[in-house]
């Protein structure tokens, strides 16, 4: 399986320090994991790790490393509820967007509300969707006004060479500070399935 896993009885022949090397084959996780339930935790913290990361490049405006965290052929969709959705490829040209459309704030923040995290073929897949619920907390410089952005993501991620990436992305605005507040609706079809929680 893509991320998943042997188990080692001993560190003979291993690496430095007497561990064993990592098996990254396929794209298997350097770590071995014989439990499911061990397994979907490993790996809701990696899918955790990457929407961090993205929060954390966008903050500090490191366009660059943008690429590091999508495959390179991931679809993007942004619904702004605004005329047609942008259509989007790739990490750079997602860089490219955001810094073109956030260079008017002196201040902007990205904040990530909640995610909820789901493997639909099982934790060792190498796959994982997610439902994510973020803000925007920006200052325009021209005068100096303070507007909030609510909205939605649903990702599909994949495993790939050690660490997880956005295969795809679509987003839908939820509400905006333009006036006193502009709302919508949730999407009645977001174009990607994230399972909602199972008895």
């Amino acid at each position: 399986p893509a991320c998943g896993v042997r188990r080692v009885e001993s560190t003979a022949g291993g690496g430095a320090a007497g561990r064993p090397s990592p098996d990254r084959r396929g794209g298997s996780v350097p770590v071995v994991i014989d439990d499911v339930l061990l397994a979907e935790a490993v790996h809701d913290s990696g899918v955790r790790r990457l929407q961090h990361a993205y929060a954390d490049v966008v903050n500090r405006r490191a366009w660059p490393e943008m690429t590091h965290l999508f495959m390179s052929d991931a679809s993007v969709t942004l619904d702004l509820r605004a005329g047609v959705p942008l259509h989007l490829s790739g990490g750079a040209e997602v860089g490219q967007f955001i810094a073109g459309a956030i260079e008017r704030f002196e201040f902007f923040e990205f904040v990530i509300l909640n995610a909820h995290i789901a493997f639909p073929d099982g934790p060792t897949a190498g796959s994982a969707v997610s439902r994510l619920f973020m803000s925007e907390v920006r200052q325009d410089r021209a005068d100096g006004r303070w507007t909030t952005v609510y909205g939605l993501y649903h990702d599909r991620y994949t495993f790939d060479s050690g660490r997880w990436r956005f295969a795809e992305r679509r987003y839908h605005s939820l509400a905006r500070t333009a006036r006193d507040l502009d709302a919508f609706p949730l999407p009645s079809d977001p174009g990607l399935h994230v399972p909602g929680i199972e008895p």
